[in-house]
């Protein structure tokens, strides 16, 4: 005889641990309206030139993003000598320095450039220092690629600082005469402190016009901070070679996340991360697109981790423009067309 089934079609009672499960998603995250344009600018360029398109450097810091445009037919390169002559060729996000113009000015490239305008006006603001002959601290990471293009502008003039540790050693023609920049992407905590130390050595340091760090970069640092006070675990969806991505690991952790790790997708989850854990808070690097974070959230709720809550801190709503040598050539082929 078969025992009697308990099941009466009650839904099961979660356990006590279960039930006070919570994941919290932070809004705004993700793609930024400067990534967006970068990757809309080579699906376009793909299907208007037809592949292949080359694009110098990695048109945004992710590598299913890449990955993606390298199966539609974008071939990623380091340097323009890996382009043949008279190809067409895309700049990253991240900003090229007038010599990378002047090598596809040389070998006759079509280029399109997707430098993210935000990055751009920090380059219009090293020209414009340099020019009125200001010794320039540029506060960044060594060998980013923003970073090469902005320095790259006026090389005479510019100094990198990595941290308030360079700060001592730094040495400058005119004391009086010194400004800062930064690199759009840093942490913004961590930019200001520095900034401080620069000026209590250099009390007339002249700050730029504007604000560096982007509003995207400064909004996920935002949004990070506000779930991350009381998360057990923190999970940032981004790639290793994301400078934001990696700083929100840090934002989260400064702001008393009791851990925080950061993933290229779901994959790299180690289940060991969520022994204990009763809130989960996730987030993305402004490169991530959202079906990653998608993943993310799936496989908590495989593990019983209930539907993310949203938790907005901004509201974002800033487009920017292709570029105009793309609109122009589109202009063109649809007039033909017509």
């Amino acid at each position: 005889m078969e025992p009697m089934s308990t099941d009466l079609g009650i839904p099961p009672v979660l356990d006590a641990a279960e039930a006070e499960r919570t994941v919290l998603l932070a809004a705004p995250r993700g793609y930024c309206a400067g990534v967006d344009r970068a990757v809309i600018t080579v699906e376009k360029a793909l299907d208007l030139y037809g592949a292949p398109v080359y694009v110098r450097k990695q048109i945004v810091h992710n590598k299913h993003v890449v990955s993606n445009l390298e199966s539609r037919g974008a071939v990623f390169v380091e340097e323009l000598d890996e382009v043949p002559e008279g190809a067409t060729v895309v700049f990253s996000a991240h900003g090229v320095s007038p010599e990378v113009h002047r090598q596809a000015e040389q070998r006759h490239l079509k280029t399109i450039d997707a430098t993210c305008p935000l990055v751009t006006k920090v380059h219009h603001e090293a020209r414009r220092f340099a020019n009125e002959d200001y010794d320039i601290l540029l506060i960044g990471h060594a060998g980013h690629e923003e970073v090469e293009g902005t320095a790259g502008e006026a090389p005479s003039h510019i100094k990198l600082v990595e941290s308030p540790d360079d700060v001592a050693r730094i040495e400058v023609r005119d004391p009086d005469k010194v400004a800062w920049l930064s690199q759009t992407t840093l942490s913004v905590d961590e930019t200001l402190e520095t900034v401080a130390a620069i000026r209590e050595r250099f009390p007339n340091l002249l700050d730029p016009p504007s604000d560096d760090i982007c509003y995207a970069t400064q909004n996920r640092q935002m949004a990070i901070k506000e779930i991350s006070h009381e998360a057990d675990l923190v999970i940032v969806v981004g790639s290793g070679n994301s400078s934001n991505s990696v700083r929100l690991v840090e934002v989260a952790l400064e702001a008393g996340a009791k851990a925080a790790h950061r993933v290229d997708d779901a994959s790299e989850i180690d289940e060991s991360w969520l022994e204990g854990v009763r809130t989960v808070s996730v987030t993305s690097g402004a490169s991530v697109p959202d079906d990653l974070v998608e993943g993310v959230l799936s496989f908590l709720a495989e593990r019983g981790y209930p539907d993310a809550q949203a938790v907005h801190t901004a509201e974002e709503s800033l487009i920017f423009a292709l570029p105009p040598e793309l609109r122009r050539d589109m202009r063109a082929a649809e007039k033909a067309r017509g």
